[in-house]
């Protein structure tokens, strides 16, 4: 299936052409049949030459109801244009064409209508000059009459080769349908339809309203009347909705798959057209979405968009803003960044617009990379940069689900030696830096990416930090004395360790032994027990001789030490598996 979405001025024949072409009625409200107009969307599908489907979305043509008209064309990726041969080029079909070539709609077919009431000749001239310098440019020009049926078979003629030249989208994207209307079906509840412009959807998918997270599912669904158990995008589709949130949806939302989308409410956009002014208060349309926004300058030609509630949308797209009541200010935006940094500096919006010149419109792995310096594949997917089920091709370092720029991991890796540096020449006594402070530092967006920079910096990790290798703390040299004084009396008498006031008339004060034992040199144990690092090895030794099992006194008499040390060491050679207890007092070495 295609869907093509009409155009035109009011009372150019869009709806009688559709229902020449198609033998159906869109005009389904009194109010349109008694006026003669169509004043809401309206749907028609026939089968083509080929096999294949048109459905088509018919929109109003007067200035009244532009939004609607909006909503329509907004989804759809194709146009059927008219213009009446006794009309010709008017108002709305300027305007309609201005929101074509806004939203870079290259797929379509310009069927002159009423050929049977004037000669079509000028129309169709003055249409190939309107045309000119638009995305719609090149598209092919059918004279017709729904009356008479002149040029009818041409123009189903036409509307095959267009369908057959439209790319196919790939169904393996998160869905989303932008919801168009929303009606209640007695038996059956809340019944919703759409332009499904991405993905899938299937009986049975739980879906999310983009604008409040609340989650629904699908209990049936049709497409062009026909009951089915699923569709793919591009398609027409009508869905039967189960859940609480159902009360909620309206024509505008959008419903998306739970993952692979990001719903923001800021945008940075390029501006296809740069109007003298820029209105602060503005309205955006994508999809069938209508969304006041405030708009903030960047630079030459692009903006940030505030929007007034959060849309489900992905760099690159397209929509447009519009000033209601000036019709002069009617302009293009392509998304460049849904996730955009905050502008709370002064010149952030400056540096933002120079930052964001280079950015192309369709969004590149590879650039987006380099441009953020760091990303995860998860962003790049619910951005919409990265397809869904492929690996980017950029040079990168890749960590977990981040993919780093080379320049940016080469500056983290330098900032990184040159900040340890700075730490243990500041904290003498602990000149690990912790981690903690060392992904401060960095200003790294995730600790995970610290331990795989460190060894890129040629750095150690261990327990007392970030350091280069072989760093110990610096101490005094009256200190360092007290230490090798202690250390040797350790190594006669593994077990004898020194009394807390020993230490202090060493000069040894706590914080002096928390950094020997931070670094290696000594072992600390509850109740001021310092031993050399290797005791719990050497006891073990020593206990593996008793008759197991053991008790406490009688490992404290083979070590040939006091209750206050073997308490905690007996604990600690618990709990790194080197004795076992068997009850409550006893024990055997594993």
């Amino acid at each position: 299936m295609r869907v093509i979405a009409t155009a035109g001025h009011v009372d150019h024949g869009k709806t009688a052409l559709l229902r020449a072409l198609t033998g159906m009625e869109t005009d389904r409200l009194p109010e349109e049949r008694r006026r003669g107009m169509t004043i809401d969307l309206g749907y028609a599908w026939t089968t083509l030459a080929d096999g294949e489907t048109a459905a088509f979305v018919d929109v109003p043509g007067h200035e009244r109801f532009l939004t609607t008209m909006l909503a329509g064309v907004g989804p759809a990726p194709a146009a059927l244009l008219t213009v009446a041969a006794d009309g010709g080029w008017a108002r709305q079909t300027e305007e309609h064409l201005a929101v074509l070539d806004a939203l870079d709609v290259r797929y379509g077919v310009l069927a002159v209508t009423r050929a049977d009431l004037a000669d079509p000749a000028p129309a169709v001239a003055a249409a190939r000059e309107r045309l000119a310098g638009t995305s719609l440019a090149a598209v092919e020009i059918v004279e017709t009459s729904a009356v008479t049926g002149y040029g009818m078979d041409t123009l189903r003629d036409a509307c095959a080769r267009l369908v057959a030249r439209m790319p196919v989208p790939d169904a393996g994207r998160p869905a989303r349908l932008w919801v168009d209307r929303v009606f209640t079906v007695r038996g059956a509840g809340t019944v919703v339809t759409g332009t499904l412009g991405s993905g899938s959807v299937s009986v049975g998918d739980e879906l999310r309203i983009a604008s409040t997270g609340r989650t629904v599912r699908v209990r049936s669904m049709e497409c062009l009347k026909t009951t089915v158990s699923g569709a793919a995008a591009v398609s027409r589709v009508a869905l039967n909705l189960r859940g609480s949130a159902c009360s909620s949806i309206r024509r505008g939302q959008a419903l998306i798959s739970p993952e692979g989308w990001t719903v923001t409410g800021e945008l940075d956009v390029r501006l296809t057209r740069v109007p003298e002014r820029l209105p602060k208060e503005l309205v955006f349309h994508l999809g069938s979405a209508a969304i006041p926004v405030r708009a903030r300058p960047l630079g030459p030609d692009t903006a940030r968009l505030r929007l007034a509630g959060p849309v489900a949308v992905h760099q690159g797209e397209r929509g447009v803003i519009r000033a209601p009541g000036n019709r002069e200010i009617m302009v293009g935006a392509v998304v460049l960044d849904v996730l955009p940094p905050p502008l709370d500096r002064r010149g952030a919006a400056a540096a933002r617009g120079a930052a964001l010149a280079d950015v192309p419109d369709v969004p590149e792995p590879a650039l987006e990379v380099a441009r953020l310096g760091a990303v995860t594949r998860s962003r790049l997917l619910a951005t919409g940069v990265l397809p869904t089920g492929s690996e980017p091709a950029v040079d990168a370092i890749t960590v977990g689900d981040w993919l780093v720029h080379p320049g940016q991991w080469d500056t983290w890796a330098t900032r990184l030696r040159q900040v340890t540096d700075q730490w243990a020449r500041e904290h003498p006594l602990a000149p690990g830096m912790s981690r903690e402070s060392a992904v401060r530092e960095l200003g790294l967006p995730d600790p995970g990416l610290l331990d795989a920079l460190v060894g890129a910096a040629g750095l150690v990790h261990d327990a007392t930090g970030v350091h280069r290798a072989g760093a110990r703390p610096a101490f005094p040299e009256a200190v360092e004395r007290a230490m090798r004084s202690v250390r040797e009396r350790l190594t006669e008498a593994p077990f004898g360790a020194p009394s807390a006031d020993e230490l202090l008339s060493l000069g040894l004060t706590e914080r002096h032994v928390a950094a020997a034992a931070r670094s290696g040199l000594l072992l600390r144990l509850p109740g001021s027990v310092v031993l050399l690092p290797d005791a719990p090895q050497r006891a073990r030794r020593r206990l593996s001789a008793l008759s197991e099992p053991f008790t406490l006194s009688q490992a404290r008499q083979a070590l040939g030490t006091t209750r206050r040390v073997a308490v905690p060491l007996l604990e600690l050679m618990d709990r790194t598996g080197l004795t076992r207890r068997i009850d409550a007092t006893h024990r055997r070495c594993t």
